[in-house]
Protein backbone atom coordinates (compact mmCIF):
# COMPACT_ATOMS: atom_id res chain seq x y z
CA UNK A 1 0.00 0.00 0.00
CA UNK A 2 1.79 3.44 -1.10
CA UNK A 3 1.73 6.27 1.41
CA UNK A 4 -0.79 8.23 -0.27
CA UNK A 5 -3.45 5.08 -0.07
CA UNK A 6 -2.58 4.67 3.46
CA UNK A 7 -3.21 8.31 4.59
CA UNK A 8 -7.01 8.26 5.39
CA UNK A 9 -6.50 5.21 7.10
CA UNK A 10 -4.38 6.45 9.68
CA UNK A 11 -4.96 10.52 9.98
CA UNK A 12 -8.82 10.68 8.74
CA UNK A 13 -12.45 10.13 10.06
CA UNK A 14 -14.14 6.35 9.71
CA UNK A 15 -17.00 4.73 10.52
CA UNK A 16 -14.70 2.14 12.58
CA UNK A 17 -14.56 5.35 15.08
CA UNK A 18 -18.07 5.05 16.13
CA UNK A 19 -18.15 1.17 16.12
CA UNK A 20 -20.65 0.22 19.46
CA UNK A 21 -22.82 3.58 18.76
CA UNK A 22 -26.06 1.81 18.32
CA UNK A 23 -25.72 0.39 21.86
CA UNK A 24 -23.80 3.01 23.90
CA UNK A 25 -25.33 6.12 21.87
CA UNK A 26 -27.35 6.93 25.73
CA UNK A 27 -24.58 6.11 27.27
CA UNK A 28 -22.43 8.78 25.14
CA UNK A 29 -25.39 11.20 25.24
CA UNK A 30 -25.29 11.41 29.31
CA UNK A 31 -21.12 11.84 29.52
CA UNK A 32 -21.18 14.26 27.14
CA UNK A 33 -23.59 16.62 28.88
CA UNK A 34 -22.13 15.35 32.14
CA UNK A 35 -18.39 16.61 30.66
CA UNK A 36 -19.46 19.46 29.03
CA UNK A 37 -20.89 20.85 32.77
CA UNK A 38 -17.89 20.37 34.11
CA UNK A 39 -15.86 21.65 31.16
CA UNK A 40 -17.41 25.11 31.63
CA UNK A 41 -15.90 26.52 34.80
CA UNK A 42 -12.29 25.19 33.41
CA UNK A 43 -12.37 26.86 30.20
CA UNK A 44 -13.48 30.00 31.71
CA UNK A 45 -11.17 29.89 34.23
CA UNK A 46 -8.22 28.80 32.21
CA UNK A 47 -8.64 32.02 29.61
CA UNK A 48 -8.66 34.15 32.29
CA UNK A 49 -5.85 32.76 33.69
CA UNK A 50 -3.72 32.62 30.55
CA UNK A 51 -4.38 35.83 29.73
CA UNK A 52 -6.62 35.94 27.15
CA UNK A 53 -10.28 36.15 28.61
CA UNK A 54 -12.85 34.04 29.02
CA UNK A 55 -14.60 34.14 25.93
CA UNK A 56 -11.10 32.64 23.91
CA UNK A 57 -11.41 30.11 26.58
CA UNK A 58 -14.87 29.28 25.66
CA UNK A 59 -14.04 29.36 22.38
CA UNK A 60 -11.35 27.18 22.32
CA UNK A 61 -13.27 24.47 24.42
CA UNK A 62 -15.90 24.48 21.72
CA UNK A 63 -14.23 24.51 18.56
CA UNK A 64 -10.79 22.46 19.53
CA UNK A 65 -13.05 20.13 21.43
CA UNK A 66 -15.31 19.28 18.32
CA UNK A 67 -12.01 18.82 15.80
CA UNK A 68 -10.67 16.93 17.93
CA UNK A 69 -13.22 14.87 19.00
CA UNK A 70 -13.76 14.07 15.36
CA UNK A 71 -10.31 14.04 13.98
CA UNK A 72 -8.17 12.64 16.91
CA UNK A 73 -6.95 9.36 17.71
CA UNK A 74 -8.88 8.14 20.98
CA UNK A 75 -12.68 7.76 21.09
CA UNK A 76 -12.90 8.99 24.47
CA UNK A 77 -10.47 11.98 24.57
CA UNK A 78 -12.19 15.35 25.84
CA UNK A 79 -9.68 18.41 24.63
CA UNK A 80 -9.59 21.95 25.59
CA UNK A 81 -7.82 24.74 27.29
CA UNK A 82 -5.59 22.67 29.78
CA UNK A 83 -3.38 24.36 32.98
CA UNK A 84 -0.54 23.26 31.46
CA UNK A 85 -0.78 25.93 28.25
CA UNK A 86 -2.14 28.53 30.32
CA UNK A 87 1.67 28.25 31.95
CA UNK A 88 3.15 28.91 28.68
CA UNK A 89 1.13 31.23 27.13
CA UNK A 90 0.59 33.76 29.90
CA UNK A 91 4.21 34.83 29.54
CA UNK A 92 3.24 35.07 25.88
CA UNK A 93 0.62 37.65 26.29
CA UNK A 94 2.61 39.61 29.29
CA UNK A 95 5.15 40.04 25.79
CA UNK A 96 3.06 40.25 23.24
CA UNK A 97 0.19 40.62 24.38
CA UNK A 98 -3.48 38.84 23.87
CA UNK A 99 -3.94 39.66 20.46
CA UNK A 100 -0.80 37.32 19.81
CA UNK A 101 -2.25 34.13 20.83
CA UNK A 102 -4.35 33.48 17.84
CA UNK A 103 -1.60 33.55 15.39
CA UNK A 104 0.58 31.39 18.34
CA UNK A 105 -2.03 28.29 18.27
CA UNK A 106 -2.60 28.48 14.23
CA UNK A 107 1.18 28.14 14.34
CA UNK A 108 1.75 25.91 17.36
CA UNK A 109 -1.16 23.72 15.39
CA UNK A 110 0.66 23.50 12.30
CA UNK A 111 3.52 22.40 14.12
CA UNK A 112 1.88 19.44 15.70
CA UNK A 113 -0.19 18.17 12.64
CA UNK A 114 3.80 17.99 11.52
CA UNK A 115 4.91 15.88 14.48
CA UNK A 116 1.70 13.46 13.67
CA UNK A 117 2.67 12.85 9.91
CA UNK A 118 6.09 12.57 10.52
CA UNK A 119 5.24 9.53 12.94
CA UNK A 120 6.61 10.73 16.41
CA UNK A 121 3.59 10.53 17.67
CA UNK A 122 4.95 7.44 20.22
CA UNK A 123 8.09 9.27 21.30
CA UNK A 124 6.17 9.91 24.49
CA UNK A 125 6.85 6.30 25.36
CA UNK A 126 10.83 7.63 25.82
CA UNK A 127 9.87 10.46 28.91
CA UNK A 128 10.74 8.75 32.09
CA UNK A 129 8.28 8.66 34.85
CA UNK A 130 9.83 10.36 37.05
CA UNK A 131 9.91 13.22 34.38
CA UNK A 132 6.18 13.16 33.95
CA UNK A 133 5.51 13.54 37.55
CA UNK A 134 8.37 16.30 38.33
CA UNK A 135 6.43 18.29 35.35
CA UNK A 136 2.81 17.59 36.63
CA UNK A 137 4.00 18.71 40.16
CA UNK A 138 5.50 22.09 38.89
CA UNK A 139 2.60 22.56 36.57
CA UNK A 140 0.33 21.92 39.58
CA UNK A 141 2.30 24.58 41.41
CA UNK A 142 2.34 27.77 38.93
CA UNK A 143 -1.32 27.10 38.02
CA UNK A 144 -1.82 27.64 41.70
CA UNK A 145 0.02 30.59 42.19
CA UNK A 146 -1.36 31.93 38.92
CA UNK A 147 -4.55 32.20 40.65
CA UNK A 148 -3.35 34.78 43.57
CA UNK A 149 -4.15 37.69 41.41
CA UNK A 150 -7.78 36.61 41.18
CA UNK A 151 -8.16 35.05 44.67
CA UNK A 152 -7.12 38.74 46.01
CA UNK A 153 -9.22 41.16 43.62
CA UNK A 154 -6.39 42.24 42.15
CA UNK A 155 -5.07 43.37 38.18
CA UNK A 156 -1.90 40.93 38.37
CA UNK A 157 1.89 41.59 37.60
CA UNK A 158 2.82 40.51 34.73
CA UNK A 159 6.02 38.73 35.01
CA UNK A 160 7.51 35.48 34.11
CA UNK A 161 8.37 34.70 37.51
CA UNK A 162 5.05 33.32 38.76
CA UNK A 163 6.04 33.17 42.68
CA UNK A 164 7.11 37.15 42.46
CA UNK A 165 4.16 37.65 40.21
CA UNK A 166 1.73 36.13 43.20
CA UNK A 167 3.54 37.91 45.81
CA UNK A 168 3.30 40.95 44.18
CA UNK A 169 -0.33 41.04 43.47
CA UNK A 170 -1.00 39.62 47.00
CA UNK A 171 0.76 42.63 48.34
CA UNK A 172 -1.38 45.46 46.01
CA UNK A 173 -4.73 43.73 47.59
CA UNK A 174 -7.22 46.19 49.72
CA UNK A 175 -9.42 45.73 52.29
CA UNK A 176 -12.37 45.33 51.87
CA UNK A 177 -11.88 43.50 48.38
CA UNK A 178 -9.36 41.06 49.26
CA UNK A 179 -11.57 39.64 52.19
CA UNK A 180 -14.72 39.56 50.15
CA UNK A 181 -12.54 37.20 47.28
CA UNK A 182 -11.38 35.15 49.84
CA UNK A 183 -14.23 34.53 51.08
CA UNK A 184 -15.39 33.40 47.96
CA UNK A 185 -12.47 31.61 47.26
CA UNK A 186 -12.83 29.27 50.56
CA UNK A 187 -16.34 29.19 49.57
CA UNK A 188 -15.91 27.30 46.21
CA UNK A 189 -12.93 25.56 47.63
CA UNK A 190 -14.81 23.86 50.49
CA UNK A 191 -17.93 23.20 47.88
CA UNK A 192 -15.68 21.04 46.17
CA UNK A 193 -14.01 19.28 49.07
CA UNK A 194 -16.91 18.49 49.89
CA UNK A 195 -20.20 17.98 47.34
CA UNK A 196 -18.33 14.84 46.25
CA UNK A 197 -18.19 13.71 49.51
CA UNK A 198 -22.20 13.41 49.56
CA UNK A 199 -22.43 12.08 46.08
CA UNK A 200 -19.71 11.36 43.86
CA UNK A 201 -21.47 11.82 40.51
CA UNK A 202 -22.15 15.57 41.93
CA UNK A 203 -20.73 18.71 39.27
CA UNK A 204 -18.82 20.03 42.34
CA UNK A 205 -17.43 22.89 40.36
CA UNK A 206 -20.33 23.58 38.30
CA UNK A 207 -22.36 23.75 41.73
CA UNK A 208 -20.13 25.78 43.71
CA UNK A 209 -19.89 28.40 40.34
CA UNK A 210 -23.56 28.77 40.70
CA UNK A 211 -23.93 29.08 44.77
CA UNK A 212 -21.21 31.28 45.01
CA UNK A 213 -22.11 33.53 42.07
CA UNK A 214 -25.85 33.75 43.90
CA UNK A 215 -23.88 34.33 46.77
CA UNK A 216 -22.01 37.59 45.33
CA UNK A 217 -25.04 38.67 43.88
CA UNK A 218 -27.61 38.51 46.32
CA UNK A 219 -24.99 40.29 48.82
CA UNK A 220 -24.02 42.47 46.27
CA UNK A 221 -19.88 41.87 46.61
CA UNK A 222 -18.00 44.60 44.77
CA UNK A 223 -15.66 42.09 43.54
CA UNK A 224 -14.18 41.60 39.19
CA UNK A 225 -16.15 39.93 37.01
CA UNK A 226 -15.99 37.65 33.85
CA UNK A 227 -17.79 40.83 32.17
CA UNK A 228 -19.42 40.41 28.48
CA UNK A 229 -19.00 37.68 26.77
CA UNK A 230 -20.56 37.44 23.22
CA UNK A 231 -23.67 35.39 22.06
CA UNK A 232 -22.29 33.33 19.28
CA UNK A 233 -19.12 32.33 17.98
CA UNK A 234 -16.81 34.88 15.76
CA UNK A 235 -16.64 34.35 12.33
CA UNK A 236 -13.21 32.23 11.03
CA UNK A 237 -10.65 34.59 9.73
CA UNK A 238 -6.86 34.68 9.82
CA UNK A 239 -4.87 36.23 12.21
CA UNK A 240 -3.26 39.37 11.43
CA UNK A 241 0.34 39.10 10.86
CA UNK A 242 3.81 40.61 9.63
CA UNK A 243 7.53 38.97 9.39
CA UNK A 244 8.72 40.88 12.12
CA UNK A 245 5.64 39.47 14.87
CA UNK A 246 6.28 35.70 13.15
CA UNK A 247 9.98 36.00 13.95
CA UNK A 248 9.00 37.05 17.64
CA UNK A 249 6.62 33.93 17.82
CA UNK A 250 8.18 31.41 16.45
CA UNK A 251 10.14 30.14 19.47
CA UNK A 252 7.03 30.61 21.64
CA UNK A 253 5.08 28.39 19.02
CA UNK A 254 7.87 25.63 19.28
CA UNK A 255 7.41 25.77 23.12
CA UNK A 256 3.50 25.56 22.69
CA UNK A 257 3.63 22.32 19.92
CA UNK A 258 5.67 20.21 22.08
CA UNK A 259 3.59 21.05 24.99
CA UNK A 260 0.95 20.28 23.45
CA UNK A 261 1.97 17.47 22.01
CA UNK A 262 3.40 15.63 24.71
CA UNK A 263 0.23 16.61 27.00
CA UNK A 264 -1.86 15.25 24.46
CA UNK A 265 -0.45 12.26 23.76
CA UNK A 266 0.07 11.36 28.06
CA UNK A 267 -3.46 12.28 28.65
CA UNK A 268 -4.62 9.60 25.37
CA UNK A 269 -1.70 6.86 27.35
CA UNK A 270 -3.56 7.79 30.68
CA UNK A 271 -7.37 7.71 28.92
CA UNK A 272 -6.58 3.99 27.12
CA UNK A 273 -6.24 2.14 31.03
CA UNK A 274 -9.22 4.49 32.42
CA UNK A 275 -12.04 1.63 33.57
CA UNK A 276 -15.54 2.56 32.79
CA UNK A 277 -18.62 2.02 34.74
CA UNK A 278 -18.82 -1.58 32.87
CA UNK A 279 -15.30 -2.35 34.66
CA UNK A 280 -13.59 -2.33 30.71
CA UNK A 281 -10.87 -0.26 29.72
CA UNK A 282 -11.38 2.66 27.48
CA UNK A 283 -9.16 0.93 24.70
CA UNK A 284 -6.02 1.92 22.56
CA UNK A 285 -5.58 5.32 20.55
CA UNK A 286 -3.34 5.87 17.66
CA UNK A 287 -0.87 8.49 18.70
CA UNK A 288 0.29 10.11 15.30
CA UNK A 289 -3.52 10.62 14.23
CA UNK A 290 -3.77 12.30 18.11
CA UNK A 291 -1.30 14.52 17.17
CA UNK A 292 -2.78 15.51 13.63
CA UNK A 293 -6.23 15.54 15.04
CA UNK A 294 -5.04 18.13 17.75
CA UNK A 295 -3.29 20.17 15.77
CA UNK A 296 -5.55 20.60 13.33
CA UNK A 297 -7.84 21.35 16.81
CA UNK A 298 -5.43 24.74 17.57
CA UNK A 299 -5.68 25.64 14.21
CA UNK A 300 -9.39 26.06 14.15
CA UNK A 301 -9.43 27.19 17.54
CA UNK A 302 -6.94 30.08 16.13
CA UNK A 303 -8.87 30.68 13.13
CA UNK A 304 -11.98 31.42 15.33
CA UNK A 305 -9.63 33.83 17.83
CA UNK A 306 -9.52 30.95 20.41
CA UNK A 307 -6.30 29.56 22.30
CA UNK A 308 -3.87 26.23 21.92
CA UNK A 309 -5.67 23.19 23.03
CA UNK A 310 -4.83 20.05 24.09
CA UNK A 311 -5.98 16.51 25.51
CA UNK A 312 -7.25 17.47 28.65
CA UNK A 313 -7.24 14.17 31.41
CA UNK A 314 -9.57 15.42 34.45
CA UNK A 315 -11.95 15.84 31.32
CA UNK A 316 -11.20 12.80 29.27
CA UNK A 317 -11.07 11.02 33.22
CA UNK A 318 -14.76 12.18 33.83
CA UNK A 319 -15.88 11.45 30.06
CA UNK A 320 -14.88 7.75 30.91
CA UNK A 321 -15.91 7.15 34.33
CA UNK A 322 -19.00 8.56 32.89
CA UNK A 323 -19.67 5.80 30.65
CA UNK A 324 -18.80 7.20 27.13
CA UNK A 325 -17.67 4.25 24.60
CA UNK A 326 -17.27 6.52 21.51
CA UNK A 327 -16.48 10.17 20.24
CA UNK A 328 -20.25 11.34 20.22
CA UNK A 329 -19.48 12.12 23.73
CA UNK A 330 -16.40 14.53 22.89
CA UNK A 331 -18.93 15.91 20.51
CA UNK A 332 -21.75 16.44 22.91
CA UNK A 333 -19.45 18.08 25.11
CA UNK A 334 -18.64 20.99 22.31
CA UNK A 335 -22.16 21.31 21.51
CA UNK A 336 -23.28 21.93 25.36
CA UNK A 337 -20.79 24.40 25.52
CA UNK A 338 -22.49 25.92 22.01
CA UNK A 339 -25.18 26.10 23.61
CA UNK A 340 -24.73 27.86 26.56
CA UNK A 341 -22.16 30.50 24.49
CA UNK A 342 -26.00 31.35 22.55
CA UNK A 343 -28.22 30.78 25.32
CA UNK A 344 -26.26 31.92 28.50
CA UNK A 345 -23.34 34.42 28.03
CA UNK A 346 -25.26 37.20 29.93
CA UNK A 347 -25.75 34.87 33.43
CA UNK A 348 -21.96 33.57 32.68
CA UNK A 349 -20.31 36.87 32.52
CA UNK A 350 -21.56 38.00 36.05
CA UNK A 351 -19.43 34.95 37.65
CA UNK A 352 -17.07 36.37 39.68
CA UNK A 353 -13.37 35.64 39.13
CA UNK A 354 -12.34 34.65 43.00
CA UNK A 355 -14.93 31.57 42.09
CA UNK A 356 -12.69 30.95 39.19
CA UNK A 357 -9.38 31.09 41.26
CA UNK A 358 -10.79 29.07 43.78
CA UNK A 359 -11.44 25.95 41.14
CA UNK A 360 -8.24 26.70 39.92
CA UNK A 361 -6.49 26.26 43.39
CA UNK A 362 -8.56 22.77 44.06
CA UNK A 363 -7.67 22.08 40.60
CA UNK A 364 -4.00 22.32 40.69
CA UNK A 365 -3.79 20.48 44.07
CA UNK A 366 -5.60 17.24 43.23
CA UNK A 367 -2.93 17.52 40.28
CA UNK A 368 -0.85 16.17 43.18
CA UNK A 369 -1.05 12.74 43.94
CA UNK A 370 0.39 11.94 47.64
CA UNK A 371 0.71 8.27 46.71
CA UNK A 372 2.74 9.07 43.39
CA UNK A 373 5.12 11.61 45.19
CA UNK A 374 5.93 8.85 48.34
CA UNK A 375 6.46 6.20 45.41
CA UNK A 376 8.89 8.18 43.82
CA UNK A 377 10.63 9.16 46.56
CA UNK A 378 10.84 5.70 47.75
CA UNK A 379 11.95 4.18 44.47
CA UNK A 380 15.54 5.13 43.73
CA UNK A 381 17.86 8.02 44.29
CA UNK A 382 18.35 8.52 40.97
CA UNK A 383 14.74 8.80 40.04
CA UNK A 384 13.72 10.60 43.08
CA UNK A 385 16.19 13.31 42.01
CA UNK A 386 15.24 13.29 38.58
CA UNK A 387 11.78 14.08 40.18
CA UNK A 388 12.68 16.96 42.05
CA UNK A 389 14.98 18.66 39.38
CA UNK A 390 12.39 18.43 37.08
CA UNK A 391 9.24 20.45 38.96
CA UNK A 392 11.61 23.21 40.40
CA UNK A 393 13.18 23.94 36.71
CA UNK A 394 8.98 24.07 35.77
CA UNK A 395 8.62 26.33 38.51
CA UNK A 396 11.92 28.77 38.16
CA UNK A 397 12.45 28.15 34.31
CA UNK A 398 9.98 26.78 31.57
CA UNK A 399 8.20 24.14 31.28
CA UNK A 400 9.86 23.05 27.71
CA UNK A 401 13.43 23.39 29.50
CA UNK A 402 12.25 21.50 32.51
CA UNK A 403 11.34 18.51 30.43
CA UNK A 404 14.36 18.82 28.62
CA UNK A 405 16.55 19.14 31.73
CA UNK A 406 14.32 15.86 33.26
CA UNK A 407 14.78 13.70 30.59
CA UNK A 408 19.02 14.94 30.03
CA UNK A 409 18.93 13.84 34.35
CA UNK A 410 17.46 10.71 33.38
CA UNK A 411 19.36 10.09 30.50
CA UNK A 412 22.81 10.41 32.85
CA UNK A 413 21.64 8.32 35.61
CA UNK A 414 20.39 5.32 33.18
CA UNK A 415 23.91 5.44 31.27
CA UNK A 416 25.48 5.31 34.58
CA UNK A 417 23.60 2.29 35.34
CA UNK A 418 24.17 0.71 31.88
CA UNK A 419 27.94 1.35 32.75
CA UNK A 420 27.91 -0.12 36.51
CA UNK A 421 26.23 -3.24 34.95
CA UNK A 422 28.89 -3.39 32.54
CA UNK A 423 32.76 -4.51 32.95
CA UNK A 424 35.34 -7.00 32.77
CA UNK A 425 35.62 -10.55 34.17
CA UNK A 426 38.82 -12.85 34.01
CA UNK A 427 37.57 -16.33 33.80
CA UNK A 428 39.56 -19.78 34.51
CA UNK A 429 40.60 -21.87 31.46
CA UNK A 430 37.24 -24.49 31.06
CA UNK A 431 38.78 -28.77 31.34
CA UNK A 432 41.91 -30.06 32.46
CA UNK A 433 44.82 -27.43 32.84
CA UNK A 434 47.48 -27.76 30.35
CA UNK A 435 51.29 -26.48 30.28
CA UNK A 436 51.83 -23.01 30.06
CA UNK A 437 47.72 -22.25 30.52
CA UNK A 438 49.16 -19.22 33.01
CA UNK A 439 50.81 -17.66 30.06
CA UNK A 440 46.64 -17.22 29.04
CA UNK A 441 43.98 -14.84 29.87
CA UNK A 442 40.21 -15.15 29.18
CA UNK A 443 38.75 -11.79 29.96
CA UNK A 444 34.57 -11.62 29.52
CA UNK A 445 32.83 -8.63 28.93
CA UNK A 446 29.06 -8.29 30.58
CA UNK A 447 26.46 -5.59 29.51
CA UNK A 448 26.93 -3.10 27.38
CA UNK A 449 30.37 -1.66 25.97
CA UNK A 450 29.09 1.56 24.94
CA UNK A 451 30.87 4.97 25.82
CA UNK A 452 30.15 5.67 28.86
CA UNK A 453 31.63 1.95 30.04
CA UNK A 454 34.61 1.80 27.54
CA UNK A 455 37.24 3.91 29.48
CA UNK A 456 36.81 1.53 31.97
CA UNK A 457 37.10 -1.80 29.81
CA UNK A 458 39.81 -0.01 28.30
CA UNK A 459 42.22 0.03 31.65
CA UNK A 460 41.17 -3.22 33.04
CA UNK A 461 42.24 -5.13 30.41
CA UNK A 462 45.73 -2.84 29.58
CA UNK A 463 47.17 -3.66 32.86
CA UNK A 464 47.00 -7.36 32.58
CA UNK A 465 50.90 -8.57 33.18
CA UNK A 466 53.01 -11.66 32.57
CA UNK A 467 50.32 -13.26 29.55
CA UNK A 468 51.00 -13.95 26.33
CA UNK A 469 47.71 -14.51 24.84
CA UNK A 470 44.54 -12.86 25.57
CA UNK A 471 40.86 -14.29 24.49
CA UNK A 472 38.53 -11.39 24.90
CA UNK A 473 34.69 -13.25 25.32
CA UNK A 474 32.39 -11.06 23.72
CA UNK A 475 29.06 -13.17 23.76
CA UNK A 476 27.95 -11.49 26.61
CA UNK A 477 27.67 -7.97 25.32
CA UNK A 478 24.05 -6.96 24.83
CA UNK A 479 24.81 -3.36 23.37
CA UNK A 480 28.03 -2.17 21.43
CA UNK A 481 28.17 1.29 19.91
CA UNK A 482 30.87 3.01 17.75
CA UNK A 483 32.67 4.24 21.05
CA UNK A 484 32.77 0.54 22.36
CA UNK A 485 33.91 -0.54 18.77
CA UNK A 486 36.91 1.63 18.88
CA UNK A 487 37.50 1.03 22.38
CA UNK A 488 38.09 -2.60 21.37
CA UNK A 489 40.41 -1.09 18.52
CA UNK A 490 42.44 0.18 21.05
CA UNK A 491 42.59 -2.53 23.40
CA UNK A 492 43.62 -5.19 20.65
CA UNK A 493 46.47 -2.73 19.62
CA UNK A 494 47.66 -1.97 22.92
CA UNK A 495 48.05 -5.91 23.97
CA UNK A 496 49.56 -6.58 20.42
CA UNK A 497 52.21 -3.55 20.78
CA UNK A 498 53.24 -5.87 23.78
CA UNK A 499 53.63 -8.39 22.16
CA UNK A 500 50.50 -10.39 23.68
CA UNK A 501 48.46 -11.80 20.65
CA UNK A 502 44.82 -11.39 21.06
CA UNK A 503 41.52 -13.67 19.93
CA UNK A 504 38.15 -12.56 19.77
CA UNK A 505 35.35 -15.07 20.39
CA UNK A 506 31.76 -15.20 20.20
CA UNK A 507 31.23 -11.52 18.26
CA UNK A 508 27.33 -11.39 18.30
CA UNK A 509 25.94 -11.25 14.48
CA UNK A 510 24.27 -7.74 15.34
CA UNK A 511 27.52 -6.39 16.13
CA UNK A 512 29.48 -8.01 13.17
CA UNK A 513 29.10 -5.28 10.36
CA UNK A 514 29.83 -2.47 13.06
CA UNK A 515 33.26 -4.40 14.85
CA UNK A 516 34.12 -4.60 11.06
CA UNK A 517 33.71 -1.15 9.80
CA UNK A 518 35.35 0.11 12.67
CA UNK A 519 38.04 -2.16 12.22
CA UNK A 520 38.41 -4.68 15.12
CA UNK A 521 38.91 -7.46 13.16
CA UNK A 522 41.24 -5.29 11.13
CA UNK A 523 43.82 -4.69 14.44
CA UNK A 524 43.39 -8.56 14.91
CA UNK A 525 47.36 -10.17 14.14
CA UNK A 526 45.44 -12.32 11.38
CA UNK A 527 41.73 -12.80 10.36
CA UNK A 528 41.64 -16.57 11.89
CA UNK A 529 41.40 -14.95 15.33
CA UNK A 530 37.90 -14.70 15.60
CA UNK A 531 36.24 -17.34 17.05
CA UNK A 532 32.52 -18.64 17.69
CA UNK A 533 33.12 -20.62 20.35
CA UNK A 534 35.75 -20.95 23.13
CA UNK A 535 37.12 -24.48 23.42
CA UNK A 536 38.69 -23.74 19.80
CA UNK A 537 40.09 -20.27 21.06
CA UNK A 538 41.70 -22.15 23.83
CA UNK A 539 43.57 -24.50 22.01
CA UNK A 540 44.14 -22.09 19.45
CA UNK A 541 45.69 -19.82 22.28
CA UNK A 542 47.81 -22.85 23.61
CA UNK A 543 49.16 -23.59 20.74
CA UNK A 544 50.78 -19.97 20.43
CA UNK A 545 52.21 -20.51 24.41
CA UNK A 546 53.39 -23.67 22.69
CA UNK A 547 55.03 -21.85 19.79
CA UNK A 548 56.50 -19.17 22.17
CA UNK A 549 58.02 -21.76 24.04
CA UNK A 550 60.06 -23.64 21.50
CA UNK A 551 61.12 -20.54 20.09
CA UNK A 552 62.73 -19.43 23.75
CA UNK A 553 64.15 -22.87 24.07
Amino acid sequence: MSAAQGLPGRYLPSRRDYDGLRSSWKADLLAGITVGIVALPLALAFGVSSGVGAEAGLITAVVAGLVAAVMGGSNVQVSGPTGAMVVVLAPVVAAHGAGSIALVSLMAGLLVIGLGVSGLGRAVAFIPWPVVEGFTLGIALIIFLQQVPMATGTEGVPGHNTLRAAVEAAAQATAPTVLQTLVVVAGVAALMFLLPKLHKSLPASLIAVLLATVGAELFQLDIPRIGALPHSLPAPELPSFDPATLGGLLMPAVSIAALAAIESLLSARVAAGLVGPDGRPAGAYRPDRELTGQGLASVAAGLFGGMPATGAIARTAVNVRSGAKTRLSAIVHALVLLAIIYLAAGLVGRIPLAVLAGILMITATRMISRHTVTAIMRSTRADAAVFILTALVTVAFDLIVAIQIGLAAAALFTLRKFASMSGVQREEIPGDPADGDDHIAIFRLDGAMFFGAAERVLQEISQVKDIQVAVIRLSQVRMLDATGAHTLVEVISALELRGITVLLKGVQPQHLELVTNVGVIRSLRHHKHLFTSLPPAVEHARSHVRRNAAVSA
